[in-house]
């Protein structure tokens, strides 16, 4: 039998072997210059099991293509006001909760200077952030990065809304349809107005969350998955959209649970597209409202 550890080698070769397989014959648009995406992690609530297997597919997704170069860090100094702007755009990968604080293990040790001037540390991250997008750089979140932040109201408003449960569990089948009329939209132009079948978790949100202050891009089909777990009165369960902060460009798509789904090639030609709409490279309109 092999070790732990060596199974958990042999799961991540097996992974980065299919993901290299499925981006083959992705095509980038034209990047303007070369970008840099920088892919942040840091969970201070739930942390999923398939982070690793999304850092993969953005690492291979950004070489293999060309469109961008993946740095891969969870080093809070990237966000320093000198220093984000060595990026195009962030990537809040499966991040949950107040990612700029301290972990609470080691909230518990420091002192009262010590814990003043972390807070003091978290809100410039955060001004620098917002800066950062409103300038007309570009916000990217994957999954439970609207698990993120719920003690930050603009963090909410910037990305869309926030995670309220998921009544379709990793194991549930689940159908996702391009929202009517965006079949031939970039992000989703590959699709063919066909939707995505698979089993994988898929959220419902809560305030601010609203659809017609969103681009929505793919959503649950209502008709051919089993709606009555939600508790949304209005059924809306959107699952990818795009929207402006400031100047900036936020791309959310809340896939990204299971493993299985950064090595989609439907899926990851769509965060292919959203990520370069992101980093200001892919055309494309947003429409808010109705």
């Amino acid at each position: 039998m092999l070790s732990a550890s060596v199974s958990a080698e042999a799961a991540k070769e097996n992974w980065e072997l299919e993901i290299s397989e499925s981006v083959e014959g992705l095509q980038a648009v034209k990047v303007n210059k070369p970008r840099k995406l920088l892919v942040y992690s840091v969970t201070r609530g739930y942390r999923h099991k398939s982070i690793p297997t999304g850092k993969t597919a953005l690492r291979i997704l950004g070489q293999k293509t060309g469109a961008f170069e993946a740095v891969i860090s969870d080093d809070m100094v990237n966000f320093e006001p000198e220093k984000i702007h060595d990026f195009d755009a962030i990537c809040f990968l499966n991040t949950t909760k107040d990612v700029f604080k301290p972990d609470k293990d080691e909230w518990k040790k420091m002192d009262p200077a010590a814990r003043k001037k972390a807070e003091e540390k978290e809100k410039r991250l955060q001004k620098s952030l917002i800066d950062f997008l409103k300038s007309g750089k570009g916000f990217v979140g994957i999954h439970a990065a609207t698990d993120t932040y719920y003690s930050w109201s603009e963090y909410g408003e910037m990305i869309g809304g926030y995670f309220d449960g998921h009544p379709w569990n990793a194991g549930t089948p689940v159908s996702i349809m391009v929202e009517k009329g965006q079949e031939q939209h970039p992000c989703c132009a590959h699709l063919e107005g066909n939707n995505l079948n698979f089993k994988e978790e898929i959220y419902q949100f809560k305030a601010p969350y609203d659809p017609k202050k969103l681009h929505m891009l793919l959503r649950l089909d209502p008709e051919q998955t089993d709606i009555s777990k939600g508790k949304r009165a209005d059924e809306d369960y959107g699952v990818s959209w795009i929207k402006h902060h400031g100047q900036g460009r936020v791309f959310y798509c809340s896939l990204g649970h299971n493993n299985h789904i950064f090595a989609n090639p439907q899926v990851l030609e769509h965060y292919l597209k959203g990520i370069q709409w992101a980093l200001g490279d892919l055309e494309a309109e947003v429409q808010i409202g109705e």
